[in-house]
């Protein structure tokens, strides 16, 4: 943000953890040189802004030093990177010291571990801030192809003829990463796949596919059709989904060696609103799989029989959102070989991603500062998801082991799609194109 000239008030650190401002600019430092490198005139720029306080996160006094860094600003964005369980302090505390004064509020996912736990945050963050200052930030909303799934469904003639129940045979999110835990191990045993990705990440994804068209461009107005989208989804039940866990996740540090976390998941859910009713969604999910890429697959239905001599294949729309961005089409085509047969092939636009980009994170920080909500998860979005999923992580579904680099445990072929799962295919170590 600093190098592109977009920040230009004072950011202001809050801890206890650094003994002086020094030290908050030299960790910056360091932090931007171990992700790709310092820009000399941007991070000059940076340190320039950078003020900070140091004091505990319960103690008045680190807020009455707030205050005096704040002066006479006007709606501060208040940046709470922190533990959940001390968003209730610290709110509290900001409302109390006078230092809130028309500020908004960015909280960080999870919202809550579970629908009883979203609603008292909720709860917490609405006792002191207007719902239209409160900004759950999911920076996977940030990433350009997601942002711009809206533009390029709802500007698009062509797609809205085959975007419905008439046409779709069923749709699939994949969501593969191919790498484990990372050392993070003690983080996910708190969370696991479903609350880790599938809950936020991926139902935003799906609401992005299966959402109405906005009455209005506005924050307001594309946020009420997301919601709808999830207010027509029934819980899951727990015959609908697989959880499974790679092959030496209890061996990682912070994990316990009879964890029932799951480090992948796939389900089958269903949309009851008029242009979807009948088509089955499946999202899939999960660590350690053979490649990291995150695709849609929208599969049409059958052509007409008269054709069935041909051994026609589904019509489909692919979606790749990560790492580069693809859009195609497959095609039924008369073969070269022989003419009274058929295959499929590929009508394909892809592109990687453009240096000048922003930053998922920039996008997102860039939008609450300036109060802009389209890209956040609003209370009622929020709860509607944890009703969603609260049943199968209550249930106690089946645990199954999957070894690492593979599509998940067998059992997944249970809740595969018809015509079965469709998996990114890597060319030169790249997934296909």
């Amino acid at each position: 943000m600093a190098k592109r000239g977009n920040l230009n008030v004072p950011v202001i650190g809050v801890a206890r953890s650094l003994s002086d401002l020094a030290a908050l600019k030299a960790r910056a430092r360091q932090s931007l040189g171990a992700r790709g490198g310092v820009d000399s005139a941007a991070l000059e720029k940076l340190s320039s802004l950078m003020r900070y306080v140091r004091g505990d996160n319960s103690d008045p006094a680190t807020y009455k030093a707030l205050c005096r860094e704040l002066g006479n600003s006007e709606h501060p964005a208040y940046y709470l990177a922190i533990p959940p369980a001390a968003f209730a302090t610290v709110v509290e505390q900001l409302t109390a010291s006078g230092c809130k004064k028309d500020g908004r509020v960015i909280v960080e996912k999870p919202f809550g571990r579970d629908l009883p736990s979203a609603r008292a945050l909720n709860r917490v963050l609405l006792k002191a801030f207007d719902e239209s200052a409160i900004f759950r930030i999911d920076h996977y909303l940030g990433k350009q192809p997601v942002h711009s799934m809206l533009f390029f469904r709802f500007a698009n003639e062509m797609l809205e003829p085959f975007w419905n129940r008439s046409h779709v045979e069923s749709v699939q999110i994949t969501m593969a990463e191919n790498f484990g835990v990372e050392g993070r191990g003690a983080f996910y045993e708190q969370v696991g796949t479903v609350r880790d990705v599938i809950q936020n990440h991926l139902f935003q994804v799906l609401a992005n596919l299966a959402m109405e068209p906005p009455v209005r461009a506005n924050s307001e107005s594309i946020r009420d059709e997301k919601v709808n989208v999830l207010k027509a989804i029934p819980p899951i039940e727990p015959k609908n989904i697989v959880r499974g866990q790679f092959q030496g996740y209890r061996q990682e540090p912070g994990v316990a060696p009879d964890s029932d976390v799951e480090t992948f998941a796939a389900l089958r859910l269903e949309i009851d609103s008029w242009r979807w009713q009948g088509v089955p969604f499946y999202i899939r999910a999960g660590k350690y799989l053979p490649v990291t890429c995150t695709e849609i697959l929208i599969r049409l239905r059958q052509p007409p029989t008269m054709y069935k001599h041909y051994n026609l294949k589904s019509n489909y729309v692919r979606m790749r959102i990560s790492p580069d961005v693809v859009i195609a089409f497959g095609f039924n085509v008369t073969s070269p070989v022989e003419e009274s047969r058929s295959e499929l092939t590929e009508l394909l636009a892809s592109r990687s991603p453009s240096a000048k980009e922003m930053d998922a994170y920039e996008r997102v920080l860039g939008d609450a500062m300036v109060g802009d909500a389209t890209l956040f998860a609003r209370e009622d979005y929020v709860e509607e998801a944890w009703r969603i999923v609260d049943p199968v992580l209550e249930a106690g579904t089946p645990l199954y082991e999957y070894k690492p680099k593979t599509w998940g445990p067998a059992e997944v072929k249970t809740v595969a799609p018809l015509g079965g799962w469709s998996d990114p295919i890597l060319t030169n170590g790249l997934p296909r194109s």
